[in-house]
């Protein structure tokens, strides 16, 4: 049986789509609190493995300098972030604020609300089966999937 003859459509499109209406749905319920999901994710990020510096930090998050940097500069306006010195006078390290800690954990409320959203929508057993066939195939496409969980 030929089973490639049975995948129909564009898998990137397909997956994409998938994106698109899962994000939406976590978008709205972080939004309540005044965070895109990806602020929520970086401030997350920041909370677990910071301080450190942002050369570090765009590693874990598998992202350029220059995107952290521009993700970063609202955070800092706000109050969230810091970027305070390092172990010398060039290097800096970026660490999440009081302020910021409490923002995340507003936003970490409406992250399981949607969660939860989701769960009830598509199932449980969906759900899983999906986390399941990600974790089977990110290594398969050489993603490290490490530093990339927001919850």
């Amino acid at each position: 049986m030929n089973t490639e003859a049975k995948v129909q459509g564009c898998t990137s499109f397909k997956v994409r789509q998938l994106m698109r209406r899962i994000s939406q749905m976590y978008d709205v319920e972080v939004a309540q609190c005044g965070l895109r999901t990806t602020q929520y994710s970086l401030l997350s990020n920041v909370m677990n493995l910071g301080p450190m510096r942002p050369v570090e930090l765009a590693a874990a998050m598998n992202m350029t300098a220059s995107t952290l940097s521009r993700n970063l500069q609202p955070l800092v306006a706000a109050g969230w972030v810091a970027l305070g010195a390092g172990a010398d006078g060039r290097s800096r390290l970026v660490q999440i604020t009081e302020a910021g800690a409490a923002k995340r954990r507003e936003a970490q409320r409406h992250w399981k609300v949607a969660q939860h959203k989701l769960n009830a929508q598509l199932g449980i057993e969906r759900v899983a089966a999906l986390h399941a066939l990600i974790d089977d195939v990110l290594p398969l496409l050489g993603a490290d999937a490490a530093g990339e969980h927001a919850g």
